[in-house]
């Protein structure tokens, strides 16, 4: 199993050690939660570095967006989870070209670009285009959210804001037919970002896949077939 995702979990052991009286009690709550999470103990028995690996394969398995040999960008890949799933549905196929961008070292996937920077810096952009010399890319993923404050309102603002900036960059990049999906917190994205949506891809939805916990505000939005002109 790789490294990262026997770190990344608490064994049982490691858990019931953690769970003490001098432990907060939101972390307690947390611990637990981890323990008892049926994604969380799979995961590790998988290899796969995150529970989000299975957002992704519910997501695909419902829209099979996922394709063998497409070229696919991972925005916010960190630590990697999505990009492992999609590894595998290429099945290394030759003509796959895979990246993933984060502002987190993201340990290596063989035969995966992983670029270690903010997608919005310019350097960033000018090592992607040298990867994909000219190639258009069939789909731009982003579980990317920004950091929470606490403040509910103003984490969805700020989480939309960080959709639109992420699709602006994203629209450089895309050939005839991609698809664009990202997360978003409850109330889906802003009206601005849909509308922009619909203008470029042809089908626009909410998906909340059962792997997305059911008391969390997150879901995603899915954009099929990008429209050039």
């Amino acid at each position: 199993k790789d490294k990262i995702s026997k770190n990344l979990f608490f064994t049982s052991k490691k858990i019931k050690e953690k769970v003490k009286k001098n432990t907060k009690e939101s972390s307690r709550r947390w611990i637990v939660r981890q323990m008892n999470d049926p994604y969380v103990n799979e995961a590790i028995k998988r290899g796969y570095r995150s529970r989000s690996a299975f957002k992704l394969l519910q997501i695909n398995k419902k829209y099979s967006i996922i394709k063998p040999g497409s070229a696919i960008l991972d925005l916010g890949c960190a630590p990697g989870g999505w990009l492992q799933v999609i590894k595998a549905i290429n099945k290394s196929n030759k003509n796959e070209l895979l990246i993933g961008i984060d502002l987190l070292i993201t340990s290596d996937i063989e035969g995966i670009h992983l670029l270690n920077g903010d997608f919005r810096d310019e350097k960033i952009k000018i090592q992607l285009e040298t990867i994909l010399q000219g190639r258009k890319l069939d789909g731009i993923l982003s579980d990317m959210a920004a950091n929470t404050t606490g403040h509910r309102a103003t984490d969805h603002l700020r989480t939309n804001a960080l959709i639109e900036e992420a699709l602006e960059f994203s629209l450089d990049y895309f050939k005839e037919g991609a698809f664009f999906l990202s997360k978003c917190f409850k109330g889906g994205a802003q009206l601005e970002i849909l509308k922009i949506l619909k203008k470029k891809f042809k089908y626009v939805k909410h998906v909340k896949p059962d792997a997305s916990r059911k008391e969390s505000v997150e879901s995603y939005v899915l954009a099929l077939e990008y429209k050039s002109n």
